[in-house]
């Protein structure tokens, strides 16, 4: 599975601008909403959603990365937004560190085996020292694409 299979150009973004863990969930799922995956009337939906994911445990899995994820009735395939942040949010992460690299998968409500391997992925991915300073110093959303394309093409 690749990054792009389920992540729109358009549902990326180079250093958002937000203060905490809720506006930046709330920014990923505006990129979802930007590039035409979720509906504007959904919003508030998803939000809710991953919020409610998250205080089971947070997403913020170490190391820099945050994971939100949750299931949604009003899509049909997995899908996924991509965000940086220069100086870092407090995402509650397992680590205690800053959340500086986030990646959002949103997927349908009877979907497991997608919505897994994509988790599986970014995952591995992101356990690449290289691949995350690479993203963290991405200048714009433009490089931050093509950093994950050109990662994408070297590991399946």
């Amino acid at each position: 599975m690749k990054i792009m299979d389920f992540l729109d150009p358009e549902a990326i973004s180079a250093d958002i601008q937000v203060a905490d863990k809720k506006e930046a969930i709330k920014a990923l799922v505006g990129l979802l909403i930007k590039s035409g995956e979720i509906k504007e009337k959904d919003k508030d939906k998803v939000v809710k959603v991953l919020l409610e994911r998250e205080a089971l445990g947070s997403t913020g899995i170490g190391q820099g990365i945050g994971i939100p994820h949750g299931k949604f009735a009003g899509v049909k395939k997995l899908i996924g937004a991509c965000a940086t942040s220069s100086k870092g949010i407090d995402f509650e992460s397992l680590d205690g560190e800053l959340v500086y690299i986030f990646f959002l998968l949103v997927a349908p409500e009877d979907s497991a085996g997608p919505h897994l391997k994509a988790l599986a992925r970014v995952s591995r991915l992101l356990k690449d020292k290289y691949f995350r300073d690479t993203l963290k110093a991405a200048k714009d959303t433009k490089a931050l694409v093509k950093i994950i394309k050109q990662e994408d093409l070297k590991k399946t």
